[in-house]
């Protein structure tokens, strides 16, 4: 009886750690203050970052199963999404791996940046259509928002009209306007 506990008790433990989420804190490199909060759901092949700082705060979805990402900059009231490329953004376990590694070696640095611009004017509001291609996850953060779809561009000379969201530390979304050349 003793062996029949202890192993339910083991497969107990390695089915939550399997099936849990798994949360990580966020902090900022230089002064380690918490910046924001980063969730993984393994069974649904979610991503959910929160970031608290002022004018760059921000809620992310890497929605793996739907192959997007979408990302709700609070600073300009929209809603930007992007198609998951996978020679630009790591696997879900991989964002799982490089958490970890942040939060228990303080020094590492991601060199991980993905560079994404929209067209100013071209949003709309998000219907049935777009929230089945999307899934339910993304269609909770960006109801009643302007969608901006997002392209993966180059990294630009000038950065001054560019956002940063993502996950501070692990991979960084630079979502920038794009400008159109004037014939002047």
């Amino acid at each position: 009886m003793k062996r029949f506990a202890a192993v339910l008790i083991c497969l107990g433990v390695f089915w939550a750690q399997t099936s849990a989420l798994n949360t990580f804190v966020l902090r900022d490199p230089v002064s380690n203050y918490v910046t924001g909060t980063m969730t993984i759901h393994n069974e649904e092949h979610i991503v959910d970052v929160h970031v608290r700082s002022g004018v760059y705060s921000s809620d992310t979805i890497f929605d793996y199963r739907h192959g997007y990402i979408a990302t709700r900059l609070f600073s300009r009231n929209a809603c930007f999404i992007m198609k998951i490329k996978k020679e630009f953004m790591p696997e879900l376990n991989e964002i799982g791996h490089l958490a970890f590694e942040r939060e228990t070696m303080k020094d590492v640095y991601s060199p991980n940046n993905v560079w994404a611009q929209f067209q100013p004017g071209s949003s709309r509001l998000g219907d049935v259509r777009d929230w089945v291609l999307y899934g339910k996850h993304i269609e909770n953060l960006c109801t009643g928002l302007p969608l901006y779809e997002l392209v993966a561009t180059e990294p630009l000379t000038n950065v001054d009209g560019c956002a940063n969201a993502g996950i501070p530390s692990i991979l960084g979304l630079k979502i920038c306007e794009e400008l159109i050349a004037t014939g002047s």
